[in-house]
């Protein structure tokens, strides 16, 4: 069925931070044709980030980080974690954390917003799981959207690469990630 879903060209040209400069989202597929970004959600207090990302997706991401990544490779797929926390925050992290996957910092830009796991009215209406937060009361799948913005969740998007040309090709959210 997810094949079945519409591509949509990205033509917005997202720039990603990491420790050897600045990297556009075609760069992240690192020459491959697909594209997995695990949106890892950091803990932020005040407006501020913290010294740490959300311990659930830090367990998410230790289960793959140290993973054998050939696997995915072998099939033309990259894996990359992108957080809204700036690169200077998540690098310590993940040396702490012993990972080796590709992360990437998305801050000071609108990609995390664009794909619906960072969230503030200010920016744009919010709305997580393809549902406003009305939607997800008359669902009984209220999260608490009242907690001081913005703030993250996680998610998973996955990207196709034709040539130059960079095509979402689905995203899914909360338990649909795991």
């Amino acid at each position: 069925q997810r094949r079945g879903l519409p591509m949509v060209l990205v033509d917005e040209p997202y720039v990603f931070h990491a420790s050897g400069g600045e990297r556009s989202l075609l760069d992240l597929f690192e020459g491959r044709l697909q594209l997995v970004v695990y949106h890892f959600m950091w803990l932020w207090e005040d407006g501020k980030p913290l010294e740490r990302g959300c311990p659930s997706c830090s367990a998410f991401a230790d289960e793959l980080a140290r993973g054998h990544l050939q696997h995915l490779h072998a099939r033309s797929t990259t894996l990359a974690l992108i957080s809204r926390a700036p690169l200077e925050k998540i690098e310590p992290f993940r040396e702490r954390m012993g990972w080796t996957v590709p992360w990437y910092s998305s801050f000071g830009g609108s990609f995390n917003f664009d794909y619906g796991v960072s969230l503030d009215e200010s920016v744009k209406p919010i709305e997580y799981n393809y549902r406003t937060p009305a939607e997800h009361e008359r669902a009984g799948s209220a999260f608490n959207f009242g907690e001081k913005q913005p703030y993250d969740l996680h998610g998973l998007s996955c990207f196709l690469r034709d040539g130059e040309r960079v095509y979402h090709t689905y995203s899914s959210y909360a338990r649909g990630t795991e």
